[in-house]
Parts: C-alpha cells; structure tokens; sequence
C-alpha cells in the first residue's frame, strides 16, 4: 500500500507544505511520503461521501466536492456518478493552459442525464463566525484565503455588520485544480457536463459554478489530449463514489489543514500573507492512501 502527498509546483510561492512529511521513493509520480495523519491539528481526513474517483485511461484523477458552496450541484454530480452514465464519456473540449471538459452524455448515448437543469450557484452567502475563512492577511479585511482547503475569494468579513442578512458573498475561485461546471448562454443551464481547470481563469467567477477540486492527479489532467474537440480524445472510463466502494477499495484522504500552525507556518515563511492571491498559491498538500 503507498502513501503519497499530492503538490503540484504551479505557484508563484515555493511554500514548504507537509512540514510532517518524510519523503521516500515515488513510483507513480506523485511524491511519496509517511506522515503522522492522527495528527488532527494539522490534518483533516476526506469524507468519502464527498470523494469522486475518476478513472480515465490516462490516469486517475481524485475530487473532492464542497457541498456547502453548491449543494446542488454537488447532489448532482454524485447522482450523475452513481449513474454510471459519465462512464465511457470523453474529454470533448480541452485548451491548453485553460481546462478540460467532459460529462457530454448525450455524445455517447444519445440522451441526457435524465435530471433537471440546475440553477447557477455561482456564490454562496457566508456567516464568517460560522464558517471562517482561514485568511491570506488580515480576518477582518482579507479577501483571499480557504475553507477546509478550497481556495476562496470573498467580501471582507466586516462587510457582514453592513448587509441586511449579516452574510458576506463568497466563491471558488477558477484556480488550477477546481473543478466547474459547463453552461450554454443560459445561467441556468448546467446539467451534466464538467470542466476541469488546466490553469487560471478568472473570467469565469461568479459566472459558472465550482464545487470542487483535484486532490490527486493534476498532471493526469494535465496530460489529457487538446482540441475541440482533440482528434484523438481521452476518456473517462468509470466515475465512482468512494463512499460506494468496499472498504477494502477505497483510498483513505487527508488534507493539510489551513487552520492548522503548520500550514500558517508555511504561508508566513512563503510570503503568502504580504501578496495574498490564493489562486497563485500552490494547491494544499493532500496525502492519499491506497
């Protein structure tokens, strides 16, 4: 069984994450460590009902969702994974530098997923006493920063005093890694199709909706062929639940806590805190089991 620590090196700021970590050989390209995971002050381990394993013929890629910024995308999704329908579906539209997209059924089988449109949930309304963003800079006034490890780009939590519901507009950030959801011109059109993000792009906030991000295979994501549609397209030959399969199957996930003093440790030490841009950060380290 290997353990491995999932960073990808797409930041402007080398952060020295994983300071629990010992690194050993790597033989799938990720790099490989043994870390001390009951560490709860400094590790969260993964819900598997939030875990979604994409299989493609490249490699697997891991997901997690974020419920709490787009529940319904996020029941979505899962019902649309269950379904085995994504299952032999391609990476129709891929751009280098931008993203790749997929969950196209109707190409496949010549039907939709069956489910209703879902209503954009490009932000979400935040209480910042109850759900505290874990700060680049400054809590009262930052405006970057993450919540269990998603980046997020927010009001400042002192506008909360100002509006009528004491909330703050908050959402994911279209950084490398998350994970959106495809549209026609119609904000409330998004059904089945996904796209993951090859780079940076923020013209898509507060436009499409994110719900979650790659904990593991970014350079997967990475490799998979471009164009639109590529002459040769990847495909994702079985989506799954992690929560759905047997115990013995399933990978155990944790992710470095962003509340936690070796992920701030790290921030301060990297500079994060004096150039608070959390899409120019590196993705929070994640050690995958199994």
């Amino acid at each position: 069984m290997s353990v491995r620590v999932a960073v990808v090196a797409l930041a402007a700021f080398a952060l020295p994450f994983g300071g629990l970590a010992t690194e050993t050989e790597d033989p799938e390209g990720d790099m490989a460590v043994s870390a001390d995971t009951s560490d709860s002050e400094n590790w969260r381990p993964v819900d598997p009902e939030n875990l979604i394993i994409f299989d493609t013929n490249k490699g697997r890629i891991l997901i997690e969702i974020f419920p709490n910024v787009a529940p319904r995308h996020a029941e979505q999704f899962r019902a649309i994974v269950r379904s085995g329908d994504f299952d032999g579906t391609s990476f129709h539209r891929v751009i280098d530098g931008f993203m790749a997209q997929g969950g196209d059924i109707f190409a496949l089988k010549g039907r939709e997923s069956g489910l209703p449109n879902i209503p954009g949930e490009f932000t979400f309304r935040r209480d910042p006493a109850a759900m505290t963003l874990d700060a680049l800079g400054d809590t009262e006034t930052a405006r970057d920063g993450y919540i269990h490890g998603f980046p997020i780009k927010t009001q400042a939590a002192w506008l909360s005093e100002m509006s009528k519901d004491g909330l703050v507009e908050s959402f994911i950030p279209h950084c490398p890694g998350v994970v959106s959801t495809a549209r026609t011109s119609d904000p409330d059109s998004a059904n089945s199709q996904f796209f993951l993000m090859r780079g940076r792009a923020d013209h898509l906030d507060r436009q499409y909706t994110a719900w979650g991000r790659i904990l593991e295979g970014l350079n997967v994501v990475l490799a998979i062929e471009t164009g639109e549609p590529p002459t040769n397209p990847d495909t994702l030959e079985r989506a799954s639940m992690v929560a759905d399969l047997p115990e013995s199957d399933r990978p155990s996930v944790w992710v470095q806590r962003t509340d936690g003093p070796s992920f701030a440790a790290a921030l301060e030490a990297g500079g994060a805190v004096d150039e608070p841009d959390v899409c120019a950060l590196e993705p929070v380290p994640t050690i995958v089991e199994g």
